[in-house]
């Protein structure tokens, strides 16, 4: 396993990230596994060598949280030898006025609650799950900077989120004193390519590290739907953004290149986000020992020019509403 800096600062991360969200209670969400079932997945993972874990408060109502500090309790001799990223904004549980988005009363109560739920006194990367609208930014940056003041968080992070809201958020940071984010965790995949506009350069421009979530467009390029419409997994039967002509033509494309690699097709669409300007590390989901491998197998794979431009052909822009 390699490990990179995250952005400009001097935090270690594996080249890929496991992320969490498929762990959680069966019985909230058909798709999520069990505590019992995500161990040897994570397990997997560490012994590959991922020190980097994403989850959030709200998948599924905080019990993703919870799986998650106990499981890595047990794989990591002691808590600073792994990176622990979580996110605020949805409400985890509870549906009252103050139970989401950034105020600093509901960032405030969130990061009590995760410390709780995932057994730690730490967070390493807090990331804002959305932007909000309704919400000062200078109370939500001064909010952040406190808790990293505190001692409660390390690193702060957004997600998601237009390239001009990110960069006032930063700029009203900068001029305050305040901490500054040191990553951003977009949905950015061979089939949704907009960040590659404004977002992503500008975060490199800045020193941010990229660690985009979904490579696999909700399984589509790994092949869990066909243009025929045909769902080959549970998650793959549910709704999804991926839907265009064009969509199912990249994902030939990334059959095809797969083919004359000798590899899967999850492979190759992750090691494609990986090779991009800015990536620090990949955000990848698993519910079978399978996906683990594939994610890591990824790392391996060094994509030529050919493979490039004929994974790349395809794209055709997509909308806005088609982002949210």
């Amino acid at each position: 396993m390699d490990y990179a800096r995250l952005g400009s600062t001097g935090l270690k991360v594996s080249r890929l990230c496991l992320g969490m969200m498929s762990f959680g209670d069966p019985s909230l969400l058909d798709w999520a596994v069990s505590e019992a079932d995500a161990e040897p997945l994570i397990a997997a993972a560490v012994d590959a060598g991922v020190n980097f874990f994403d989850t959030a408060d709200m998948y599924t109502n905080g019990a993703c949280e919870e799986i998650t500090g106990r499981i890595l309790s047990k794989l990591f001799a002691k808590r600073d030898d792994y990176v622990l990223a979580t996110k605020v904004f949805f409400p985890a549980g509870s549906e009252g006025p103050n139970d989401s988005g950034l105020s600093r009363k509901h960032i405030f109560a969130a990061i009590n609650d995760s410390l709780r739920r995932l057994g730690t006194d730490y967070i390493d990367l807090y990331q804002i799950h959305r932007f909000d609208p309704e919400t000062p930014i200078e109370e939500t940056m001064e909010a952040l900077n406190d808790l990293v003041r505190s001692g409660k968080v390390r690193y702060i992070g957004a997600s998601l989120m237009h390239a001009w809201e990110f960069a006032k958020m930063q700029r009203i940071a900068e001029v305050n004193g305040w901490t500054r984010f040191v990553s951003m965790q977009s949905r950015y995949n061979l089939i949704n390519r907009e960040d590659e506009r404004e977002l992503n350069p500008m975060c490199v421009d800045m020193g941010v590290g990229l660690i985009p979530y979904s490579p696999l467009a909700r399984g589509l390029l790994a092949g869990t739907r066909v243009r025929s419409g045909e769902r080959l997994t549970v998650r793959g039967g549910g709704p999804t953004r991926y839907e265009r002509p064009e969509d199912y033509d990249v994902q030939e494309a990334a059959f095809s290149v797969a083919e004359r690699l000798g590899v899967s097709a999850a492979q190759v669409a992750t090691a494609w986000v990986r090779q991009q300007p800015g990536i620090t590390a990949p955000i990848t989901g698993a519910t079978k020992l399978a996906h683990i491998h594939d994610a890591v197998a990824s790392l391996e794979l060094k994509l030529d020019d050919e493979s490039l431009a004929e994974l790349e052909a395809p794209y055709l822009p997509r909308l806005l509403s088609d982002l949210g």
